[in-house]
């Protein structure tokens, strides 16, 4: 009986309380609270330490079945290798200068990394980790991406084009020219184009891979900083990560017609698009993972920030594993690590 009148008395308080407020006020106690989840989006499962490697961090890749992550340790002149399983470092590779991209093909077993030191893309054996070929005059050799349809590689390099490799060959047979560097980019399954963001240009830069050759581009002065990138195929969605200012920048990729953007933390230069859960993860270096849920292909939410550390700034998405690596750089306490979260 007491409870009973407790809960009425608390009712009957609420309720004047109610009466006695604006309704703008009402509705803030109803509806503005902000929601709590019950758990976070990304869950921290493993972090492997990376002892004497120093400096940034710059791109990752995966090989899945062997369940390896290559990271490009750009100021530590190395490229380290992950054994997911274990959880622990298994290989440092040397010989190369400023690595920034690196690719692992599973159909070769090869390990490209671009390494930009040096102006180079270097050919790696991805059993043994021995060197197999050092590509030159590739300047400033960044970002690299495989074309699965074509059986190609691509590299961005110097002052606006994509290097074009015959894996088979070794070999550069080809270029594709654009009005800036390079940064992120990606390449239609079920087309010819490839998305390239140019950050120099402020332009996002269209090519054909049929024709090689660059057959338009969108603006983006509106939104400058354009580096990082993710392709929704499905739904004709390109989601750029953009700095200044930092937002999420939501395009159609058929017109390029702005569908929306949602702002982020500062200094990202990550992202990526889970298709299962309908989320863009996004690695900023102001020291969060922001997820983005998108609610339909023309709706974008902020969903979470999740802590990190400070110029955490890239990271992978290994889909098939359903694991997100962040790579944390060494600054004074905060120790060189790789963190592996799992989606929620």
């Amino acid at each position: 009986m007491k409870l009973a009148f407790g809960r009425g008395l608390a009712v009957l308080l609420l309720g004047r309380l109610f009466r006695l407020l604006p309704l703008w006020t009402v509705a803030f106690v109803v509806l503005g609270l902000p929601r709590v989840r019950a758990q976070p989006s990304l869950q921290l499962l493993q972090t492997v330490a990376l002892e004497r490697v120093e400096g940034r961090f710059d791109h990752l890749s995966a090989d899945v079945k062997g369940e390896r992550l290559f990271v490009a340790a750009l100021g530590n002149n190395s490229v380290e290798v992950i054994d997911l399983k274990a959880g622990k470092r298994i290989q440092t590779l040397r010989g190369v200068q400023k690595p920034a991209g690196v690719l692992y093909v599973a159909d070769t077993d090869r390990l490209y990394v671009a390494s930009g030191g040096d102006n180079s893309l270097k050919i790696f054996n991805g059993a043994s980790y021995e060197l197999l070929k050092s590509l030159t005059g590739l300047d400033d050799a960044d970002n690299i991406r495989y074309d699965a349809k074509g059986g190609l590689v691509y590299v961005g390099y110097g002052k606006g084009a994509l290097a074009i490799v015959d894996p088979a060959q070794a070999t550069k047979i080809g270029d594709i020219a654009m009005r800036g560097h390079p940064e992120s980019f990606q390449l239609q399954s079920q087309g010819n184009f490839i998305f390239v963001n140019v950050p120099n240009a402020r332009q996002i830069a269209l090519l054909d891979r049929a024709r090689r050759g660059q057959v338009g581009g969108w603006s983006m002065r509106a939104f400058p900083g354009n580096f990082p990138m993710a392709l929704d195929e499905s739904n004709h969605r390109l989601l750029v990560g953009c700095r200044e200012p930092p937002v999420l920048v939501v395009l159609d990729s058929e017109s390029g017609t702005l569908i929306g953007d949602v702002p982020i933390s500062g200094d990202t230069d990550d992202l990526f698009y889970d298709a299962s859960r309908k989320r863009i993860y996004i690695s900023c270096g102001q020291g969060f993972v922001d997820v983005i849920q998108q609610r339909s292909p023309d709706r974008y939410e902020h969903l979470e920030k999740i802590p990190t550390a400070a110029g955490a700034r890239t990271s992978y998405f290994i889909r098939e594993l359903k694991k997100f690596a962040v790579a944390v750089p060494h600054k004074e306490a905060q120790k060189a690590e790789i963190r592996i979260y799992e989606p929620k």
